[in-house]
């Protein structure tokens, strides 16, 4: 069986969001016609409680987009965002829900991040996505939505690791940053994962 996984497409990172993903509204209408091509639609959602050790507000002396090491891994020091229960942290309101029959909710924990819809970035708990999927009998999974080159791009390395075939939908996605996306598709292609634009489902 074929998913799509639908990776954070939430107030926070569109535009005019805390952590706006460049032109990251644009992936809503080619998400939403892509979900009737899928028997299965899944999504995540970043859950941060308030004070999350990934918002620069929660260190002294430190700006947004610093790096510091937390728990002996590199973390990049974001905006507050998608703080849970916050309209931030819902979905973009354009985007189809009814077919989404299951959500992940992730960066749970105060103290470590998760990028990946899989498990958090030092994988010491997991979401409980690859278990699900593979209950469903799920063999490829389709993968769309923000940051590309990390939470997009992190949940395709997952979904290999996790022994599925992972395929990224490029136009269905959107990076912070342009240069570092297109090394992390270096590095999915690299390690086994597909590229493909949307047209190729529709």
């Amino acid at each position: 069986m074929k998913a799509l996984l639908i990776i954070d497409v939430q107030n926070d990172f569109m535009p005019g969001g805390a952590l706006p993903v460049p032109k990251g509204d644009r992936v809503v209408p080619v998400i939403n016609r892509l979900q009737k091509r899928f028997d299965l639609v899944v999504a995540t959602q970043d859950w941060h409680p308030k004070g999350h050790s990934s918002f620069a507000s929660a260190h002294e002396e430190k700006e947004v987009f610093d790096v510091l090491k937390i728990h002996g891994l590199d973390q990049v020091l974001w905006p507050d965002h998608c703080v849970q229960e916050s309209t931030g942290a819902e979905f973009h309101p354009q985007l189809q829900t009814s077919k989404i029959e299951s959500i992940f909710r992730k960066g749970t924990s105060q103290e470590i991040d998760s990028y990946s819809g899989f498990y958090d970035n030092a994988h010491l708990k997991s979401t409980g996505l690859s278990g699900y999927l593979k209950d469903k009998g799920v063999s490829e999974i389709y993968i769309a939505g923000l940051a590309g080159e990390f939470c997009v791009y992190f949940s395709v390395q997952d979904a290999l690791a996790e022994g599925f075939s992972a395929v990224l939908i490029e136009d269905a996605t959107k990076p912070l940053d342009r240069e570092a996306f297109e090394a992390a598709k270096i590095d999915i292609l690299r390690k086994g994962g597909k590229i493909i634009s949307s047209e190729s489902l529709l």
